[in-house]
């Protein structure tokens, strides 16, 4: 377990940021923690060695305001956690720039641009940045448009920056399968969305994480089965259609449920 760190996480209100918090905020770690979040209010009884701060971290002056409150209150920030991020479950077949902007805002623009301020804050001293990625930054599912197209634009950045970040700054990616936390019904915008197969817990992947961040690994794959089926699906494509006829299938199903939803509502 990480100890005597001072810790950056971000969506660390709720899901995978939140089992992160509680562990690394465990009295004997002695970490001092900053967790970040619009929905900071659901956050309580953390103790003094954990202070909670909102901010909208989709935009420039949110990031700026974070790191402007970690330098103030550490000096220096040991391991930062990019966690922050939402989803989208839907059929892409509409013209909205503004929606396409405000989720590559939080889940793309404002990691690039939390490296970028990171790499300034550390100037040479040591660090470790973390991002949390998505299975769905390798292969994408029905559904999921742009919410994959987020993560496939982190999986090719952290791919360049390894090639140019300085030794003394550590990068690891975290690459969860469907989790058991709301995320599903925030992209379902309140209607029921079926977990694509396999799933797993936040506190599964928070533990995988934290163990990815001691090792200094790379990459982490909280799922034990993801990446033998990953690995299944590359040698038996077959395989791979069969999974992802089943995936479009579900997004027909919520189709469904959404449009007769909307028709009892009115």
């Amino acid at each position: 377990m990480l100890k005597n760190k001072t810790i950056v996480i971000t969506g660390a209100s709720s899901g995978i940021g939140r089992s992160i918090l509680e562990m690394l905020a465990e009295a004997g770690n002695n970490n001092r923690i900053i967790a970040a979040s619009r929905g900071i209010g659901k956050l309580t009884g953390f103790g003094e060695n954990v202070t909670l701060f909102p901010c909208d971290l989709s935009n420039k002056e949110g990031v700026d305001a974070l790191f402007d409150k970690a330098e103030a209150l550490f000096g220096k920030i040991d391991v930062l956690i990019c966690n922050a991020g939402a989803p989208y479950y839907e059929r892409y077949d509409y013209e909205d720039w503004g929606r396409i902007e405000r989720i590559f805002s939080l889940n793309t623009f404002s990691c690039m641009y939390s490296y970028s301020k990171y790499l300034n804050h550390l100037d040479g001293r040591e660090g470790h940045i973390v991002f949390t990625i998505s299975a769905m930054g390798e292969m994408a599912l029905p559904g999921y448009a742009l919410y994959a197209s987020t993560k496939f634009a982190m999986k090719g950045f952290q791919q360049a920056i390894r090639l140019e970040t300085p030794k003394s700054m550590k990068i690891t990616c975290v690459y969860p399968v469907s989790t058991k936390t709301n995320f599903f019904e925030v992209g379902g915008a309140g209607h029921k969305v079926e977990q694509p197969f396999p799933v797993q817990t936040a506190e599964a992947v928070a533990k995988a994480t934290i163990r990815g961040i001691e090792r200094g690994k790379k990459q982490v794959y909280p799922c034990p089965v993801y990446l033998p089926s990953r690995l299944l699906m590359n040698v038996l494509p077959p395989v791979k259609s069969l999974y992802l006829t089943a995936q479009h299938r579900m997004l027909l199903r919520f189709l469904d449920r959404k449009k007769n939803d909307g028709n009892k509502a009115e």
